[in-house]
């Protein structure tokens, strides 16, 4: 008999960091990705820059960047925005999604959009919008509703290439963020000097203002980290041995339990589970879609995701314990 497999999926909270044209926002992605190390994917929406500030984002390594270069998320391109959003929660299943709405976005619209397909699985962060200082008092009327609304509907206005202003020249531009917005939380200083429990807490508050409090891990799997992915494949059966042996071996995490389903070669379906640093493995008729669940601590989802991507030249099939050579890690 062929058992069913139950896929539990973790939430993927979303962070929209808007801002006028220029402001410095993909550098910005870049620092917060560094500062915080989470497990980050980055929606990219820019007209006429396609692969520009995807190339800067991709500099940082195993960053999954998805791009949206004909419409704007915010208007003509919703459709797609939203289909792209279900397509990254349900496929790469990242922990934190950051959306980059263009420059001239709404972003009022931008959390109506992503509002309209929240469900259990998708969480809207406290939006940040980022402010050149050395352009506020000079933008064109026709971007002045445009620049009102980003402040408005943002949790947080991080004023930016101020860094060698004075006392009065941050204060005129915090006036008239002021009068636009009365209750905005101003961050004056540059974010390199920002500790990192600021850095942490764009990640922890959610659209309301509330600091969202992640309880401590027990032995309850509802607990734990989950990571999922579909439609993934292995090229041999002794692939998916080798995987399984460099899981017990704590190589991705401490993952307490994995299973799933999958094709391990022309004709094969292998169905595994992994309880406690032993792994079963068993044959299956072909199912409808693929697919793999992780469920532990400290879970290296980027190495994970490579393994399914075909990057199997991280799995030794010929010796799974050369890894711990390397390594240091063995069985205790």
């Amino acid at each position: 008999m062929i058992k069913t497999a139950i896929f539990i999926h973790a939430i993927m909270k979303i962070l929209i960091i808007s801002g006028f044209l220029g402001a410095g926002k993909t550098t910005f992605i870049k620092e917060l990705c560094k500062k915080t190390g989470r497990d980050f994917c980055v929606f990219e929406n820019e007209y006429a820059q396609t692969d520009i500030d995807k190339a800067l984002l991709m500099q940082n390594g195993n960053l999954d960047v998805w791009e949206l270069t004909e419409n704007c998320i915010c208007c003509s391109g919703k459709q797609d925005f939203a289909s792209s959003i279900l397509t990254i929660s349900n496929t790469i299943d990242p922990e934190y999604l950051i959306v980059e709405p263009t420059g001239v976005a709404k972003l009022s619209a931008v959390i109506e959009n992503i509002k309209q397909i929240q469900y259990e699985r998708i969480s809207l962060l406290q939006p940040l919008v980022i402010i050149d200082g050395t352009t506020i008092h000079s933008l064109p009327k026709a971007v002045a509703s445009i620049f009102e609304d980003q402040v408005t509907n943002a949790g947080k206005v991080l004023i930016s290439k101020m860094e060698s202003a004075d006392e009065q020249s941050l204060a005129s531009v915090s006036d008239a963020i002021y009068k636009i917005a009365p209750d905005a939380l101003i961050v004056r200083e540059h974010y390199s000097s920002l500790d990192n429990d600021w850095w942490q807490s764009l990640l922890a508050t959610d659209i309301t203002g509330e600091i969202q409090v992640v309880s401590s891990a027990s032995d309850d799997e509802s607990s734990m980290d989950h990571f999922s992915l579909v439609d993934v494949s292995l090229p041999t059966p002794v692939h998916l041995i080798s995987f399984l042996e460099m899981i017990t071996f704590g190589i991705y995490g401490s993952i307490f339990r994995a299973k799933g389903f999958l094709p391990c070669g022309k004709n094969l379906w292998l169905q595994f589970d992994v309880v406690n640093g032993i792994y079963q493995i068993t044959e299956i008729e072909k199912q409808e879609q693929a697919r793999v669940v992780f469920i532990g601590l400290d879970i290296l989802r980027s190495d994970l995701r490579k393994i399914f991507m075909h990057d199997v030249s991280r799995i030794d099939t010929k010796r799974p314990y050369r890894i711990l050579e390397k390594t240091g890690i063995g069985r205790s």
